[in-house]
């Protein structure tokens, strides 16, 4: 997948710290990335995948700029336009899903006017309907993902970087994601993907990072990183139910 692209992002021995109470006036600092290193080349689409609280939603953070890294070197390519979706990534509360489509394409260098000819797009996509007219903050977890997917996807932005917000939804709008992910992906747009979804790494990934305890602990194709991630994941449940069977002895 390397052979012939350049790397649009490259990460060198990343490192990502956040500051904790440690007693009274104390604060000492957790790592939630330590030596994270790979590339994102152009047009790969790259999977990411670890445990819940290994550094995967912190990385994607650090990928588009939100979370500058405490040490460590982050490059990437000066024209891209990179769009997060996550279903922790805040839109403004009280503004419509229309108003807040409307300024995500600022982000992404759109003009208002250029975002409101998308939005009959947008609001089909979406399935939101009527609802692209109320406050965000009245949304599901699932509108919110699905307001958040269909703006990025029309926005058409260079590199796009999805935390988990292919699982979202109900079974109409996943199969709808997923064909458009198909789209960007044999158009040629750089994707990287956290997901917990061993088929979906499977099947649309060039390369996959696992990512442990902060650390970038293996890089390579997906049915190797894979495989290795989820016997280590067989490993841990057997010596914890072996550990849970002596106990009840």
């Amino acid at each position: 997948m390397a052979a012939g692209r350049q790397p649009v992002i490259s990460l060198q021995n990343v490192g990502v710290a956040y500051k904790v109470k440690a007693g009274f006036l104390r604060r000492r600092r957790v790592w939630a990335l330590q030596d994270v290193s790979f590339d994102v080349y152009e047009g790969e689409t790259l999977g990411v995948v670890g445990r819940n609280g290994a550094g995967k939603s912190t990385l994607l953070q650090v990928l588009t700029g939100i979370i500058l890294p405490d040490r460590g070197l982050i490059t990437s390519r000066k024209d891209c336009r990179i769009s997060l979706l996550s279903l922790q990534a805040g839109f403004v509360q009280p503004l419509t899903g229309r108003e807040n489509a409307i300024l995500s394409g600022l982000f992404f260098g759109i003009r208002p006017g250029t975002m409101k000819d998308m939005m009959d797009k947008i609001a089909d996509f979406s399935g939101l309907g009527a609802y692209m007219d109320q406050p965000v903050n009245t949304y599901s977890t699932g509108m919110r993902a699905r307001l958040g997917f269909a703006v990025a996807f029309h926005a058409d932005p260079d590199i796009i970087l999805i935390d988990e917000v292919l699982g979202v939804g109900d079974q109409e709008f996943k199969e709808k994601s997923e064909a458009a992910m198909r789209q960007k992906i044999s158009s040629n747009k750089t994707v990287v993907i956290v997901s917990h979804n061993a088929n979906t790494i499977l099947e649309l990934c060039d390369r996959v990072v696992w990512i442990e305890n902060g650390a970038s602990k293996m890089v390579g194709l997906p049915a190797e990183v894979v495989g290795k991630y989820q016997e280590q994941i067989y490993s841990k449940r057997m010596k914890n139910t072996a550990g849970q069977v002596r106990q009840v002895k």
